[in-house]
Parts: structure tokens; sequence; C-alpha cells
């Protein structure tokens, strides 16, 4: 089905691609991308030769149905990983043993350090937990990715696609065996993120925000929340400030 995906993919919005020559063919390193549309996960195995394995959560593959045994099959196809999100710190925990599993295979594993989308393109803070742990507990490679206009494909709210070239800059390798075996150090790990963020901050252009992505969103969702309130409490117009005219 990868193949299938991605040779769709290539032919109706012909990405283009610049770095492949820094992924690795063989051997396990981690990709990490900033996270600009539901298509990144898409869009990058498609312009590669080997398979990279990001995760999702567990509910797109448990979901009862046809369609959720189709969003499963998809899902399993272009190489995402459930994980189970129960518990306080599940999701986290979850997706750094999958993270780790994968690399030890010899393969490759695709994260987004900012933990979410981003909501208006820029760049944000990334999370340091499953990328830093991930790469100090096996020494792997951390390969710096930037999406490209992925974003404007298909805004919220639009059903059908539109046709236009993304574009993917894949950064050369980085090097954290310095830090082996410190995967327990939240400096370390701050230190570890920050370098591989600013890294994709260049490749890709965007503005950097150092606050987390989920508090932009938190943020942007009580502005228009408080923005609703406003507008409903305003008189309509033609009534007179202080009261209804008798």
């Amino acid at each position: 089905m990868k193949f299938s995906i991605g040779g769709s993919l290539k032919l109706a919005f012909r990405p283009w691609v610049e770095g492949l020559e820094n992924v690795p063919a063989e051997g396990p390193a981690i990709l990490a991308s900033n996270h600009l549309s539901f298509s990144d996960s898409l869009f990058l195995p498609a312009v590669l030769d080997r398979k990279v394995t990001f995760i999702a959560k567990a509910e797109y593959f448990t979901s009862p149905g046809v369609k959720g045994r189709l969003t499963a099959a998809f899902f399993k196809g272009v190489g995402q990983l459930p994980v189970d999100r129960s518990g306080a710190r599940g999701a986290g925990e979850a997706a750094i043993r999958s993270g780790i599993e994968v690399i030890e295979r010899g393969e490759l594993f695709g994260i987004y350090p900012e933990g979410t989308r981003s909501p208006d393109g820029r760049l944000y803070r990334g999370k340091p937990g499953g990328l830093a742990r991930v790469a100090l507990a096996t020494g792997a490679p951390v390969i710096p990715v930037a999406m490209i206009d992925t974003e404007k494909i298909q805004p919220p709210g639009k059903v059908i696609p539109k046709l236009m070239r993304p574009g993917i800059r894949i950064g050369k390798p980085l090097d954290f065996s310095r830090y082996h075996g410190m995967d327990n150090d939240r400096f370390i790990l701050r230190s570890v993120t920050d370098e591989v963020m600013y890294e994709i901050m260049k490749l890709s252009g965007q503005e950097y925000v150092d606050i987390y992505a989920t508090a932009a969103k938190r943020q942007i969702a009580d502005a228009e929340k408080a923005a609703k309130a406003e507008k409903s409490e305003k008189p309509e117009k033609g009534d007179k400030a202080g009261g209804t005219p008798e």
C-alpha cells in the first residue's frame, strides 16, 4: 500500500525534495520533522525508498465498522504504529517504547517534536521527552526534516485538497552519542531537543515561537471563545444603549 499511495501522491502533487542523500540507505535513524498538516506523514514516506514508521493514537486502529477497518488498513499501510494513550503519561511512554523498538530493528522512526500540528504555520518549542529520549537511549542519529507548504494543501474546513507542490528539506544527521546514557537528565533532554528544533527552523524558514503548540492552541481557542462571548453581549443594531425601548 505504501508504494501505491506514495506513487499516487508523487504523481498528483509532484513534491520537491532536497537532501535525500542525508537519509542512510540502511541502518536506524530518527527523522524529526516540523508538523504542518496531517499529510506530512504521507508526503515524507512518499519521497523515500525506505519505510518510515510514525506513531498514531490506537483509536485509529480499533474503531468499529467498515469505516474503522478501512481507516486501520490505511494507517497500517502507510507505516503508522498504534500507541495506547491511556494513563496520565501513557502516550508519551508508549511512544518512547515504540520508537526504541523501531530503532532496534534497524529502521527509520519518524517523530514530530512539537507534539501536535502547528496552529498557524509557525514553528513551536519541541517537547523534550520522546525525541531526545529515543535518541539517547539508542544512539541513533537524528535527521532534521522540514515540511514546506503542506498546510496549504488542505486547510481546516476544506474537503477537497488543493493541487500544489509541497516541499521537503532533509538536513544532515545530528550525532548525540556524547550524551549516551543521559536520557534521564532533563537539562540534556532540553538541550538535545532545542538543537534539533534550531536545525528544523533553519531548514523550514519558519518563525520560531518559544512556547508549546498545545499552549498556543489553547490561547487561540480562548481568544475565539472570548470574541464570540463579546459579540453575543453587544446590543443588536438599533437597540438603545442601557436598555430596551418602551
